[in-house]
Parts: structure tokens; C-alpha cells; sequence
């Protein structure tokens, strides 16, 4: 079976919901980081063999979000695309398809990613085709319909984080310092300029670009505190404090072969070791990363104790807690530079985010194996395990 690296990793700065990014839809915020990607990689574009991007909210969006993305980004009409949902995955799946594609041999050179722009999800009518001779129609709202409700227990995805905080016995107080820590590891990381390379600047207007995180605010625990809980009302822990936002935003890798890599000169930053997705209990999907990490670690022939990063998206600070407990993360290996609570979490973009993120930042500390793993709306888990090359061409 072939080898699978990844060559260049970028992403967009993340925005808030309605912030600077709220005029690009999700095709636009891909197609930038597409280009941006391959104007500073030399290879023949028509080499390409796919474009895989993942986008959860497509509605409104028009069709296949990917090719769109492609044609936009100027990449040669011959090179086809497809979109995945799976959720919150929608991104790591596309990167974990990649790797499949091309670890078989049926691919060489593969763009794959995610980007959602949650800030033009619309309303829509349904059942509106038919007409109403009489009386009012409803909107629902998409954002709710089509992720933030399960679909399999019909209720809001703050619900499998009150019931993760009640198995785990998971405290209020304990979620708002770790969110606490999200949001004060995220504004040094900014600070400190740690993102810069893995950001493509966004031109918002004639005169303005965007390139940082919008999403982390400076908060205390005793800010925090003040909060109401947004689910249960008697006795919930989870608030908007503690929890991922709805943000704007894309990823995209270039993931190729080792013949690819020799044959065009590329200098590799990642090896994809394994990839591997679970499903768990829909009205606890947040703890869908512990069965996929195990999958993935074993495929590796790894333990979690061999890990040098983690990427664990926040959906929710209990679910991130949770997963930490039941893996024996070591605390200060995972989210080093903030994770959802504070960078934000647009949906079909994340699982591949979390995937550049850990690419950089295992360059930048020299570090040999990362984690990158998330839980998926509906009850799935989803992980990938990378191991640094950084200045080790492949002979």
C-alpha cells in the first residue's frame, strides 16, 4: 500500500457569526484557500486527481459546494469535485477519503478539506411547495434543522452535553475553566503570531483583510459564572460560555502520493499514519472520539501515551472533559493553542482545521505523532493520527 503525506495545510482565519466573513459563502472561503494553497506549491494543476470538501449546510449554497469551490479557485475544469457531509467530520472525512484514495492507489494528488459559512445558513419553508389556501406558514430555521438538532433524538446538541456532564459527573465549574483556558490559549497563540503560517489573509473590502481568529474574547471563570444555563434550565451546566460557537470559515490540504512526492519534488510536512470513525449513542455524541481514537491507535500500532499533540475539537467543554477522562489525555498536550470553545467551530471546516493546525504545530515543536480527533452530530466519532516529516525528504 502507497504512502500518504500531506504537502501544504492552510486555513482561513476563523469569523464570528454575521463578523468579517459573513459576505463570503462557503464556496468562496474554499476556493480563496485553494488558491492561496496552490500559488505556493509547484505542480502541475492538471494533475490533480480530486477535490474533496466537506460543507454540512448546503441549502441555499447551490449545488456541490466543491466544485464550485474548484472552478472559483481556477483550478482546471477537467479536475472533478465532490462535497461530503458527514457533520461536524464533513472535513476529516475528506481528508480521510484522500488518504484511502491515494493509500489504494487509485490517486496521486488530492485537494481535500472543509468550509462552512454558518452566518448565510437560511431559513426555509418546508412543505411550502404545495401552497396553504389558509393561515400562516412557518420558517425553521437550518441551523437548527439541518445540525444543531439531532435528527435521531430531536433534540439540541446541548443536550448530549448536559447528559455527558451528568454520566461523567462533569461540573459546571470545571467546564468554565476549562473554557477559561480555550479562550486565554487561543489569544496568546494570536498574540504571538502561532497561526500566521497556517492563515490565508481574506480580503474583506478595498482596504481591510482578515487574518486572525475573531472568535476568542478575554473572559474569566467568574464571567463565566454568570451565565444561565442554555439547555436545562433546572440544574444544566452547559452555556454559551462553555460552549463552541457558530463561526465562518475553510481548510484545505494538498495530500499526495510518495511517487507524487518524488516525482514533482515536494517536500512533505505530515505522513497520514491511519484514519479511523465509530458511532456511539446519539444522545452522547460527544463521547464519539473515545471508540475512533482507539481504532485509529490501533491501526497505527500506537498508544495514547506515544501521542505528542492532540487536537480534540470543543464542541462543548464536557464533551471535550469527557473524552480527556475516558482516553487519559495528558491535559497539556491537547488544544495547546485553544481549541472550539475559543477559536470557534464551523462545521463542515473543522475536522480538517484541527488537521493543519496540528501540522504546524508539530513543525513547530519538532514533535513526531499528533491527534486529531472530533465528535460528530448524530452519534460518531472520527479521528486521524499524522506523524511529523518536517525536513525528511522522502529518498
Amino acid at each position: 500500500m502507497n504512502k500518504v503525506y500531506i504537502v501544504s495545510a492552510l486555513r482561513t482565519a476563523v469569523g464570528r457569526f454575521g463578523g468579517s466573513l459573513k459576505h463570503f459563502n462557503s464556496s468562496d472561503l474554499s476556493a480563496a484557500t485553494i488558491k492561496a494553497l496552490i500559488a505556493n506549491v509547484e505542480i502541475p494543476l492538471a494533475q490533480i486527481d480530486e477535490v474533496i470538501i466537506g460543507n454540512v449546510y448546503q441549502a441555499g449554497g447551490k449545488g456541490n459546494p466543491a466544485r464550485q469551490a474548484a472552478i472559483k479557485a481556477g483550478l482546471p475544469k477537467s479536475i472533478p469535485a465532490m462535497t461530503i457531509n458527514k457533520q461536524c467530520a464533513s472535513g476529516m472525512r475528506s481528508v480521510s477519503l484522500a488518504y484511502q484514495q491515494i493509500k489504494a492507489g487509485e490517486a496521486e494528488m488530492i485537494l481535500a478539506g472543509g468550509t462552512e459559512s454558518m452566518s448565510n445558513v437560511p431559513h426555509i419553508l418546508l412543505n411550502g411547495r404545495d401552497g396553504k389556501k389558509m393561515g400562516s406558514m412557518q420558517l425553521e430555521d437550518s441551523l437548527l434543522y439541518d445540525g444543531l438538532i439531532c435528527a435521531m433524538e430531536d433534540y439540541h446538541m446541548g443536550i448530549t452535553a448536559e447528559n455527558l456532564a451528568q454520566q461523567y459527573k462533569i461540573s459546571r465549574e470545571e467546564q468554565d475553566q476549562f473554557s477559561v483556558n480555550s479562550q486565554n490559549k487561543a489569544l496568546h497563540a494570536i498574540q504571538q503570531g502561532l497561526f500566521k503560517k497556517e492563515i490565508v489573509p481574506i480580503e474583506v473590502s478595498s482596504s481591510k483583510w482578515f487574518t486572525e481568529d475573531e472568535h476568542p474574547r478575554k473572559t474569566t471563570v467568574e464571567a463565566l459564572k454568570n451565565l444561565k444555563p442554555a439547555f436545562l434550565k433546572e440544574g444544566g451546566t452547559v452555556t454559551a460560555g462553555n460552549s463552541s460557537g457558530l463561526n465562518d470559515g475553510a481548510s484545505i490540504l494538498l495530500i499526495v502520493s510518495e511517487h507524487a512526492l518524488k516525482k514533482y519534488n515536494l517536500q512533505p510536512l505530515a505522513e497520514i499514519i491511519s484514519v479511523a470513525s465509530a458511532g456511539v449513542e446519539p444522545s452522547v455524541m460527544g463521547i464519539g472520539p473515545v471508540p475512533a481514537t482507539r481504532k485509529a491507535l490501533e491501526k497505527a500500532n500506537l498508544t495514547i501515551e506515544e501521542i505528542d499533540l492532540i487536537e480534540l475539537n470543543e464542541a462543548f467543554a464536557v464533551q471535550a472533559l469527557a473524552v480527556m477522562k475516558e482516553l487519559d489525555m495528558n491535559p497539556d498536550i491537547v488544544n495547546v493553542n485553544g481549541g472550539a470553545v475559543a477559536l470557534g467551530h464551523p462545521v463542515g471546516s473543522s475536522g480538517s482545521r484541527i488537521i493543519v493546525s496540528l501540522v504546524h504545530e508539530l513543525q513547530k515543536r519538532n514533535l513526531s505523532y499528533g491527534l486529531a480527533t472530533l465528535c460528530i452530530g448524530g452519534g460518531q466519532g472520527a479521528a486521524v493520527i499524522i506523524k511529523n516529516v518536517q525536513d525528511n525528504l522522502v529518498e
